[in-house]
């Protein structure tokens, strides 16, 4: 126990309340009756871990099992770490306060590319040897899962194994496994080798990989693929009843529920679309029973509906009336984020008002219908219009817009388009009759450069080079004078280096040890980035970072994650990106089966 430890150096670092435990709902228990433990790891800070659903429901799934223990771990900040360093003190899990290199699990959750130097931090942290090879016992087992995990290579140096999909089931059959091979005193490679049996489980270290001279990938072996996990029945899929209450604010301090997984829509650069199919719905019953027991067991007063794209929920205007029913009677807002603005009604608006005072956030994501056909985005600048109209007439001054720059096929016709787009946005505002009087309309433009991902139909695509990007930013500042009309555009820095770290292969695990050994940790946070140091750990590796960025990649190139089956086809996929060149635009899943290969599993 680190507690009299802990008690004399938390004054000395900021937010102390993030490092202690204890909370509402978390859970302790009698360590003589725990047979498996696991810590799960968010490597980012408190704050932005503790908003996260997918660790509240693996948290509590977990320690629904008597003689299992799941305790939380986040990533400290550099004051913390400096004080852990000086006091002897290992990463710890938050339940116990004890150090998490004595548990059996060690599962990080791979949320975002820039948080891999993180991992490496924490486990240093933690008193283990970052690489796989080094740790020779049973325990721990380090264990990765998350949407990066659908391409996992750069990171197998550091990992033993790789859940593939949800965790729901399979978290609990590995640790069945674990439990098993721990009483029958199995090595750690008796245990990996089981491990692999189970649907969902990669091991890298049972696969090899060889390379051409031209540096793709010549093969993997054995030519054995893993397929993901989905929970068929989201109504049977394992719901908590109460989260953690933190002590100190975090990110999203509020009740959250989930009311669908997968999507419909089938954008073209959207890696989430495609990994979380099939697209599944959960019950109304369910819906309105989980946030009851929510908003009880925490005391929040407000609750989020999650999902990918919530206004495609079948009867979401009969779900919001029964919500809003319960959510007014206890003074509950009640928020609706993730909504396209082809699915923004009158209904919705008057459900977002209470909770979204300051604007509305719509993603057109290109300025003309050309380019929203090649990326399958499917609305029209009437949809835009019309959403953009129903919120000025609601009340709203402010809009905010997301546009992708760098999209495959984009020309300054399209750029221009967005500067057309944004004219018509507020002249509409201003000819409306019954806009708020005397107020002035304000559009925030925010641009995120493109960057290609697996399972995606551009995952064949390159990122367009770092003076590509700059011109046509450039060339679209230039255009757009509006003093109403505020711009933000994300760093290429970061937008380049992971587009290298999401499409790359296991080589790239040398030049992230090389890049944490420089000091890189926190990559995802601005005053912590250094794109310098991560420039020379590519270049002392003899790596490029173009090759994996900016290089466009032919349909028969053997991709790193090809061992990897996320149940969309790659024959799909690349019928999509054909179907791109074309412009020609695929129907939403309710409209049509698109044939992406999930089959009788989707229940649309």
């Amino acid at each position: 126990m680190y507690k009299e430890k802990l008690d004399k150096i938390l004054l000395n670092v900021q937010k102390p309340a993030r490092y202690i435990g204890g909370e509402v709902n978390s859970v302790s228990k009698d360590k003589s009756k725990v047979d498996v433990r696991f810590a799960f790891c968010f490597p980012e800070t408190y704050d932005i871990g503790m908003s996260h659903l997918g660790m509240k429901i693996l948290y509590s799934l977990k320690n629904n099992v008597e003689n299992y223990w799941c305790e939380r771990v986040f990533m400290p900040l550099p004051d913390m770490a400096a004080e852990m360093r000086k006091n002897d003190i290992l990463l710890y899990g938050l339940e116990s306060l004890e150090p998490v290199r004595n548990f059996d699990f060690i599962g990080f959750t791979l949320q975002y590319e820039l948080t891999y130097t993180n991992i490496l931090a924490m486990l240093d942290l933690a008193g283990l040897p970052v690489l796989a090879s080094a740790r020779k016992n049973l325990n721990p087992i380090v264990v990765g899962g998350g949407p990066c995990a659908c391409n996992p290579e750069p990171l197998t140096d550091f990992f033993d194994l790789f859940v593939m999909g949800e965790g729901e089931e399979v978290n609990l059959e590995l640790m069945s496994l674990y439990e098993t091979c721990k009483s029958e005193k199995k090595s750690k490679s008796e245990f990996l080798e089981k491990a692999a049996q189970i649907d969902g489980i990669y091991v890298p270290l049972l696969y090899n990989v060889t390379y051409k001279t031209n540096n793709t990938i010549n093969k993997i072996t054995p030519e054995k693929t893993v397929k993901k996990r989905i929970v068929k029945e989201l109504d049977k899929a394992f719901t908590p009843d109460k989260f953690v209450v933190p002590f100190c604010e975090i990110v999203h301090d509020r009740a959250i529920s989930e009311i669908l997984r997968g999507c419909i829509r089938g954008c073209r650069f959207c890696q989430a679309g495609f990994i979380y199919r099939p697209y599944r719905e959960r019950s109304e019953d369910k819906i309105l029973g989980n946030i009851k027991s929510l908003c009880e067991n925490t005391g929040y007063d407000e609750v989020s509906l999650s999902s990918l794209s919530t206004g495609d929920y079948g009867k979401i205007e009969e779900l919001l009336v029964r919500l809003t029913n319960y959510t007014s009677s206890k003074n509950i807002n009640l928020s609706l984020p993730s909504m396209r603005i082809d699915s923004f009604n009158d209904e919705i608006l008057q459900q977002v008002k209470s909770v979204r005072k300051s604007g509305l956030t719509f993603a057109p994501e290109a300025g003309t219908q050309r380019l929203r056909d090649i990326i399958n985005k499917n609305i029209t600048e009437e949809d835009i219009l019309k959403g953009c109209k129903i919120a000025f007439e609601g009340g709203y001054t402010s809009v905010k817009l997301y546009f992708m720059l760098g999209l495959p096929g984009e020309t300054d016709d399209d750029l221009e388009g967005i500067k057309h787009l944004i004219d018509k946005i507020i002249d509409l505002y201003y000819a409306l009759p019954n806009r708020p009087k005397g107020k002035q309309i304000s559009v925030s433009v925010t641009l995120s450069t493109f960057i290609p991902k697996p399972f995606t139909p551009f995952e064949f695509e390159p990122q367009l080079s770092r003076e590509e990007i700059t011109r046509r930013r450039k060339f679209l500042l230039g255009i757009l004078k509006n003093k109403k009309v505020s711009i933000s555009w994300s760093d290429y820095d970061v937008s380049v280096l992971e587009a290298a770290l999401a499409r790359g292969d296991r080589r790239l695990g040398q030049v992230i040890m090389r890049a944490w050994k420089s000091g890189c940790e926190l990559d995802g946070w601005e005053e912590h980035f250094d794109f310098e140091k991560w420039e020379k750990a590519f270049a002392d590796c003899g790596t490029d970072m173009t090759f994996y960025a900016n290089r466009r990649r032919e349909y028969d190139e053997i991709p790193p994650w090809a061992m990897l089956d996320m149940l969309v086809s790659r024959e799909f996929l690349i019928a999509e990106n054909k179907r791109a060149v074309s412009g020609i635009t695929t129907p939403s899943c309710r409209e049509k089966c698109a044939g992406c290969g999930i089959g009788g599993v989707c229940n649309e």
